[in-house]
Parts: C-alpha cells; structure tokens; sequence
C-alpha cells in the first residue's frame, strides 16, 4: 500500500532539526517495505520553501525514495468541504487549506499518511490510515 508523507517527515529527514529524524527514519522505511512513498506538489511546495531552485530540492528528493502524484481534482473538492467544516466548528482563521489538500489526497487515493501531526487528518479524515508517533512509536 503506498504512503503519503507529510511535509513535517521530509523535514525531519532533510531538515536541520534533528529531534524526530530517528523516528522518520525508521516510519519512512517501514513504509517503504510495503508500498512506494508518495509526495504531492504541495507537500513539494512546502518542503522547498528553504530551497533556491527546482534542482536544489529535486537533488535532495530522491526519485527513487518518493514517486511525485498530483492532487486529483475530486479530492481537491473534499477538502475545500474538510476545511469549511474546520472552520464552523471554530478553526483558527490562520489554518491554511494544503493540510486539507494533503490529507484529502491521501483519502481519495486510499493512500496511508505518515505525519507527525494526526489531529486534524484523524478529525477530518477519520477513515484515513495514520502512521504517526502515536500508532508507531
């Protein structure tokens, strides 16, 4: 089955922080033993914020750890409607939509998600399949 990794893991794993990279480590090769790794291009745009170029990121992404899938536009769709119901039930107005896209992403496509952060997939995403320090620690 194949893994959607969140921003937070690719910053773990290529990032200066090294606090979770243990963890994200071993998540991504366990992920890795039973399916592809999977990034969209908002979790690319979000990784390659502190990047100068597409060859930069793309030099540290390796193509043969993370195949690249664009978000469909159905799931595109289901999660404007995830993020509208945040927002009612009292989201902060900060909160940006590429959590929602991301997670929306990995449902539609019936993809896993590694992510450090489950609370507002598994609140808005509760079939979504979570791997995260909780579910693996």
């Amino acid at each position: 089955m194949a893994t959607l990794c969140d921003t937070n893991i690719l910053i773990d794993l290529y990032g200066e922080s090294q606090h979770w990279n243990a963890w994200s480590r071993k998540a991504v090769a366990a992920a890795r033993r039973s399916g592809p790794l999977v990034i969209n291009p908002i979790v690319y745009a979000e990784f390659s914020i502190g990047y100068t170029s597409v060859e930069a990121v793309d030099a540290v992404l390796d193509a043969r750890v993370f195949d690249l899938d664009a978000l469909p536009w159905a799931a595109a769709f289901d999660a404007a409607r995830a993020f509208v119901a945040y927002h009612r039930q009292g989201g902060e107005k900060r909160s940006s939509l590429p959590d929602f896209c991301i997670g929306a992403h990995a449902m539609y496509r019936g993809y896993r998600m590694l992510t450090r952060n489950p609370s507002r997939y598994r609140a808005y995403f509760p079939d979504l399949e979570l791997i995260s320090p909780e579910t693996q620690p």
